[in-house]
């Protein structure tokens, strides 16, 4: 398939995409002066800013990502890669997950909690249009990095944006709904919790079983159910919840996922 002028134009728009994205995680986490996020808002992102919080421990998910989407942002700039279908289809579904998880972070840092909603939430739907995308274009010629650096980085963001999403808008609950809300906290946060796990099997089901998206969010809930046990504010019951959510959107998909393999070719 021969390359077109777009494609070199795709390749270089993934390259700064990860690019802004990394330097707006830079200042999210204040190495350039900026306001660590944890301090932002009034505290309403931290591990202790609402029931939904995962723990502080969770967050360092971020780093594999980061990683995965840098590590893809320069195999696709290889030359093999100009006129690849795959590319064609994703690299710019991609790069624009990058600028919005890029923008959230700059939301975060100098606008409103409800802004930080809205943007989360987009990259949610962004983040869900390209692992859709993924999944159908997805064919057995595909090799294994292509594997790990399309579908795998993806399906690890999405799902760990699914949960990030749930935290963030129960953060500006937190901020901004009647104090009397707090005495439904535990049923509230047991209902959400047991969505979230709905949601993510979901996933697994409609995508033929991927395991990347389970993962990251059975790691975010597990966080979450740890902070709510043994951090603040403290919840038994979300706690509890969370973690048995976690270990079932976990291995449940793995269990399928490895029948599938192990069932013979043409059954």
């Amino acid at each position: 398939m021969p390359a077109r002028p777009l494609d070199l134009v795709r390749q270089i728009v993934v390259i700064s995409a990860v690019s802004f994205m990394l330097v707006a995680a830079i200042v999210g986490v204040g190495l350039l002066g900026g306001t660590p996020i944890q301090e932002l808002q009034d505290g309403a992102l931290a591990a202790d800013g609402s029931y939904l919080a995962p723990a502080a421990s969770a967050f360092s998910i971020w780093s594999v990502i980061y990683l995965g989407l840098v590590a893809y942002a320069v195999w696709q700039a290889f030359p093999a890669q100009r006129a690849n279908g795959r590319q064609r289809d994703l690299g710019w579904l991609v790069a624009l997950t990058a600028v919005l998880n890029g923008l959230w972070l700059i939301a975060a840092q100098f606008s409103t909690l409800p802004v930080t909603v809205v943007a989360i939430v987009v990259l949610l739907i962004a983040l869900s249009v390209t692992f859709v995308v993924a999944v159908r274009t997805r064919t057995p010629d595909d090799g294994m990095i292509d594997a790990v650096l399309l579908d795998g980085v993806t399906g690890l963001h999405l799902g760990w944006v699914t949960v990030a999403t749930v935290a963030n808008i129960a953060a500006w609950l937190t901020q901004s709904a009647p104090a009397d809300w707090a005495t439904h906290a535990d049923s509230t946060g047991v209902i959400l919790v047991i969505v979230v796990g709905v949601i993510a099997l979901a996933i697994a089901f409609a995508s033929r079983w991927r395991v990347t998206p389970t993962l990251a969010i059975g790691w975010g809930v597990f966080w979450l159910g740890m902070g709510r046990l043994v951090g603040e504010p403290q919840s038994t019951p979300i706690g509890v919840t969370a973690l048995v959510v976690a270990g079932v959107v976990v291995l449940l998909p793995l269990a399928v996922a490895g029948l599938r393999l192990l069932r013979p070719q043409g059954d």
